[in-house]
């Protein structure tokens, strides 16, 4: 096994290196290489690739391997990759059946399954303090960021980037965005995919159930327990198709958009990357220390759903198989049900630290001088709003057009950041669900809950296992 082992990693670091040798001779034109023959190259290095997936047998490897095959074949076949988003588009719409269903039945048994109504209050507020302070600390990362990079200063504008029109948003007021958490109807929650809606509900129904008489209360727990396990295995077996899905959206992000499109804004991609990968190792991670979280074995657990939003950008596709990986943790499954819900919803430490960036970049890119001062009142309007389109539909562009509009700066900046706008949820949807699930361990070990145990003996599931 350690031999085999061995001779993949050679093959692997040998073909790395040839096909990176390839690529410098015929960048600097020191080589006629046709370009068959640099994709040949790189090809190989996927191929060994796929063997080590095919012996490791686990979804992050088949992930990990369909990222990268994605990538190589919308670059070298891009009039094939723009046709296959609608792949991507069935392991997403499949997820979505997941979605209700689940929530529904974790959130019952979690409530009424225990009939501890004073622990949903404490697992309430102690998550909403805990999402307060770690999104307020990522606006800020993402303003100190994106002042040192200077990102928006000197950048060149495309002209195709300049012109457009932006997709329309609803403005919302606050009276709005309050009845936005609470549903009119369950079945319309359901069919638009209102996540806070539906654990709204389920919260609200888990309660009722826990009240009623005993001979009522049992078969509708056992109902709701059933239908967890059910929607669990139906998660398992959707999983099958994530390589595929994850294969297809690559390969479409790059035939769409193509690798130029780096240039132009490469220095923006690089400081949004460099911020969240700063979040992670600042924030996150003293944080799983501090709460005495093992953290190795916490990186396992993410890196399915981690790499499966950041392949997707849809917090969604990610949400089934973080649930179930964080119970497989050590977390109940009745604080998973609670708090990863929630936290998609005021939690997402990326999309808000992307916020603060894309602001300033905005101010920059215009050359309109905005002091510490008014920077730091900016930061405060986003912290607030952040928080108040819970669950509305393209809330980050609503955010944004909303705070160019309160700061008197120009709107057309906005398109330059949508032209790469996929790039940067990629990564920012990938710290979303890294930060809720490292929620659910917080508030698991603040309650007293967390099975320790169970997380330093967590492994990843074989593809192939019953």
């Amino acid at each position: 096994m350690k031999r085999s082992s061995g001779i993949l990693l050679f093959s692997f670091l040998f073909t790395t290196i040839f096909a990176a040798l390839l690529t410098v001779l015929k960048h600097y034109s020191l080589a006629g290489l046709p370009q068959w023959v640099l994709a040949g190259s790189r090809w190989l290095v996927i191929l060994v690739i796929a063997v080590y997936a095919y012996r490791r047998k686990s979804l992050t490897a088949w992930i990990m391997l369909s990222m990268i095959a994605g990538a190589e074949f919308g670059e070298d076949f891009p009039a094939v990759a723009i046709h296959l988003n609608v792949i991507s588009k069935v392991f997403l719409n499949l997820i979505k059946t997941i979605i209700a269903p689940l929530l529904f039945g974790t959130l019952v048994v979690g409530i009424a399954g225990h009939s501890n109504l004073r622990q949903v209050g404490r697992m309430g507020w102690k998550s909403i303090l805990y999402f307060e302070v770690v999104s307020t600390i990522a606006l800020f990362i993402g303003l100190l960021a994106i002042n040192l990079s200077r990102a928006g200063i000197g950048v060149t504008v495309p002209p195709e980037m300049a012109h457009g029109t932006l997709p329309e948003v609803p403005k919302q007021t606050w009276e709005q965005l309050v009845l936005h958490i609470f549903p009119e109807n369950i079945a319309k929650s359901v069919a638009e995919g209102q996540v806070l809606q539906i654990v709204v509900f389920s919260i609200l129904f888990g309660i009722a159930v826990a009240l009623v008489k005993e001979k009522y209360r049992r078969p509708m727990v056992n109902f709701a327990e059933a239908l967890s396990e059910v929607m669990f295995r139906f998660t398992n077996m959707i999983m099958y198709f994530a390589p595929f899905a994850v294969f297809a959206a690559i390969a479409y992000s790059v035939g769409h958009m193509g690798i130029g499109i780096l240039v132009n804004l490469a220095q923006l991609l690089a400081t949004l990357y460099i911020a969240l990968l700063l979040f992670l190792l600042l924030v996150l991670l003293p944080v799983a220390l501090l709460f005495r979280i093992p953290v190795r074995k916490f990186i396992v657990a993410i890196t399915e759903p981690a790499t499966l939003a950041f392949a997707t950008t849809s917090s969604e596709a990610a949400l089934p198989i973080a649930m179930e990986n964080m119970e497989r943790f050590g977390v109940p499954r009745k604080i998973v049900a609670f708090v990863i819900p929630t936290g998609y919803s005021f939690n997402l430490d990326g999309t808000t630290l992307y916020l603060a960036l894309a602001s300033i970049f905005i101010a920059q890119i215009s050359g309109i001088q905005m002091n510490l001062g008014t920077q730091l009142v900016m930061m405060v309007t986003l912290m607030l709003t952040s928080k108040g389109v819970a669950g509305v539909p393209r809330a980050s562009l609503v955010i944004l057009l909303g705070t160019a509009t309160n700061f008197g700066l120009p709107v057309w900046p906005i398109f330059i950041i949508l032209g790469i706008d996929e790039l940067m949820d990629m990564a920012r949807t990938a710290v979303n669900v890294i930060g809720n699930c490292l929620a659910t361990a917080v508030i698991a070990r603040w309650e007293g809950e967390f099975d320790e145990e169970k997380a330093k003996k967590y492994q990843t599931k074989e593809v192939l296992q019953d």
